[in-house]
């Protein structure tokens, strides 16, 4: 293993060459293992953000990294214009799990290419071009996701953008069946709204949805990048018995492995003609080998039971805390939120002085995306510094 630079090379270096975009931590990670980060220091942190839940089976695990190492031995690219045995691997695992419904893939290597490419099927499919999504959504930066991203933050720089999206209310049936109508493409949706502040939806939101499509002759596109694998299943939307005509998923699917899948149905994938969508890096050797190996873990060890058992105690703890600064806690399983009166900023902050590593979703809302191998006694060690910061 190389050894870590100076703290303050590293700094240097990262600020004078690149673009930026990023509001920057001072840390310097330069290790992984399990739940945990390390430092260019040596300190060591819990890690409750992995990667914006990219490391859903944690760091370094033994059977990606396994898997990884082979395939790299032996085939590292290979054009999806030719048969693959990695990538069969993976539709075979793939197929076990998912909903049957969803039979057909297009493989890429990340969540906003895989939107891009929802978009585009459910305007060849369909012969439309609207779209209707939600405020605070977000579902990308690239110029067509970004269309049906809410914030004008992400937006307003880069106008005029496409034409054809509209934003309605998050959770609110009758705001969208008022908006879809006969020009509509396609609905697009999260099941939990990440980025906006880990919003969940009633019930029976995620059917009225597809119902509304189904009558306007319209496609359902579910954005399942964040919220797949964390939430107790598969997909948050199987928890409410909704299989979508288009379905996304990237980040956890290879546990840190840029790699995003596009799912349609079988009657979405005989409109969409050959040739029209293509990609070079998606569905390579080593991201299928990586995501076969994740999938796998996630099922042998169980990890959907374990995120939803977690989870809730996770939730209970942050409510059990009753300070007067938070105004709501929510979730599902390993995608949880605090909500607070003032700005998240000082509390990431001093979680990170703690040892504990969370993000923020909005100006004020804390959000935890855990790798699933988080433990009851983690969380409670996670809550305890949060707690003792609320105190101050």
């Amino acid at each position: 293993m190389a050894t870590s630079l100076p703290i303050g090379q590293i700094h240097e270096t990262e600020d004078a060459r690149l673009i930026g975009l990023y509001a920057k931590r001072e840390i310097a990670i330069v290790r992984g293992e399990g739940i945990h980060l390390f430092d260019s220091e040596g300190k060591e942190y819990l890690d409750l953000f992995s990667n914006y839940g990219v490391n859903i089976l944690g760091h370094a695990h033994p059977a990606v990294n396994a898997a990884i190492k082979a395939q790299v031995d032996a085939l590292s690219n290979c054009h999806s214009s030719f048969y693959n045995d990695a990538r069969a691997r993976f539709l075979d695992t793939l197929g076990e799990l998912a909903p049957p419904e969803l039979s057909r893939a297009f493989l890429c290597s990340s969540g906003a290419e895989a939107i891009e490419a929802a978009l585009k099927f459910a305007r060849v499919v369909t012969g439309r071009t609207g779209v209707v999504a939600t405020r605070r959504a977000y579902h990308g930066r690239t110029f067509g996701a970004l269309g049906a991203t809410a914030d004008k933050k992400y937006r307003d720089p880069f106008l005029p953008l496409l034409e054809g999206f509209s934003h309605v209310a998050y959770d609110d049936a009758d705001a969208l069946g008022a908006a879809v109508d006969g020009g509509t493409a396609a609905i697009i949706l999260e099941p939990i709204q990440g980025e906006g502040g880990i919003h969940v939806p009633s019930a029976d939101y995620l059917a009225a949805a597809q119902e509304i499509a189904r009558r306007a002759g319209a496609l359902l596109i579910l954005d399942e990048i964040q919220s797949a694998f964390r939430t107790g299943s598969l997909f948050a939307c199987q928890q409410g018995g909704v299989v979508p005509d288009i379905l996304c998923v990237s980040k956890g699917i290879a546990n840190g492995f840029p790699f995003g899948l596009t799912l349609v149905t079988e009657e979405v994938a005989g409109r969409i003609p050959a040739g029209s969508h293509g990609t070079t890096f998606g569905g390579n050797p080593l991201g299928c080998a990586a995501a076969t190996a994740t999938l796998t873990a996630l099922r042998d060890a169980d990890l959907f039971a374990q995120s939803a058992r977690v989870g809730a105690h996770f939730l209970d703890a942050l409510r059990g805390l009753g300070s007067p600064k938070i105004r709501e806690v929510r979730g599902r399983g390993l995608m949880i939120g605090v909500d607070l009166r003032e700005r998240a900023t000082k509390y990431l902050r001093g979680l990170q002085e703690g040892g504990v590593l969370a993000l923020s979703a909005g100006p004020t809302t804390l959000r935890f995306l855990p790798p699933l191998l988080l433990t009851e006694a983690e969380v409670d060690r996670a809550v305890g510094v949060l707690g003792g910061l609320l105190k101050k």
